[in-house]
């Protein structure tokens, strides 16, 4: 009886850090969530700055400091929040899945979250090199 429970050990040794793994990336990706969401709201703010800046410099031409723009940095700022909240989303359920699948022993790969945070990737930095070329 004791050589079974020997026998057993190492495969459920093994499961623990198949599932350590797997928390790892999930924390990696709510890491990279919290990142876009953060880049999200500098973008959303960064107007508002270079206007209070250029009112401190007096270069502006108006006596008070100008509201934030509602332009493409807020609708940019708020799309990259929205962005990171669904791929943390996205995250905790392939976090689930997987850990499920690791338990039954019928890990399957899928890299949806890669394509679509890639993608998201993609577009934002295009949609930053359109504005940036427009603004010069």
């Amino acid at each position: 009886m004791p050589k079974e429970i020997v026998k057993d050990h190492p495969a459920k040794a093994s499961n623990r850090r198949v599932h350590l793994a797997n928390e790892r990336t999930f924390l990696a990706w709510i890491r990279t969530s919290i990142a876009i969401m953060a880049f999200g709201f500098v973008v959303e703010r960064f107007t508002l700055f270079l206007k209070q800046m250029s009112y401190v410099l007096g270069q502006s031409n108006v006596d008070i400091p100008l509201p934030p723009s509602h332009g493409y940095s807020a609708m940019l700022g708020i799309f990259l929040v929205a962005l990171g909240s669904l791929i943390s989303i996205l995250a905790y359920v392939k976090y689930k899945n997987v850990d499920a699948q690791i338990d039954s022993d019928s890990y399957q790969p899928s890299s949806f979250l890669n394509i679509l945070l890639s993608i998201s990737v993609l577009a934002v930095g295009m949609f930053l090199i359109v504005y940036l070329l427009q603004s010069v």
